[in-house]
């Protein structure tokens, strides 16, 4: 056996379908497409979104809400979890880069610090953001914030 000698298997391969090649091919005529209508047209495409002239779904839903684009999103870092951060590294200081590198948010987001949660240890943060409730609680336990 060489190369020159193979074959594709027995039935797996069959002859193209040469549509519009007359009628005697049985396949000329409409070439396959039917009579008439738009999927009948030569270039015919229809959008993705297209629901065969029906009142399209983004047209038959109201629109509601509205969306601020001047909003600020902040990643929440709650006392509970700055706690377990704190017996996690061994370190009471934390600024933005070192919450990046402990998995807190990504480089790109902003940090508040939320009032949830238990806090037993000093600690000094240089975070974006502070509720009032956390700030009470960090400066009792005789820490600092400061905001970026």
């Amino acid at each position: 056996m060489d190369l020159s000698n193979l074959r594709p298997a027995e039935g797996s391969t069959k002859n193209e379908k040469r549509i519009g090649r007359g009628t005697g091919s049985g396949r000329g005529g409409t070439s396959t497409r039917g009579h008439k209508g738009d999927k009948a047209r030569s270039g015919a495409k229809q959008k993705r979104h297209f629901e065969g002239g029906q009142t399209p779904m983004q047209r038959r839903l109201p629109k509601r809400g509205f969306k601020n684009v001047n909003r600020v999103e902040y990643v929440p870092l709650n006392l509970g979890a700055l706690e377990a951060l704190v017996q996690k590294t061994g370190s009471n200081t934390f600024d933005v880069a070192a919450l990046v590198a402990a998995g807190v948010s990504r480089a790109s987001d902003k940090i508040k610090v939320l009032g949830t949660g238990k806090l037993a240890s000093k600690v000094s943060l240089k975070v974006h953001a502070v509720s009032a409730s956390a700030k009470a609680a960090i400066e009792a336990l005789g820490g600092s914030i400061e905001l970026v």
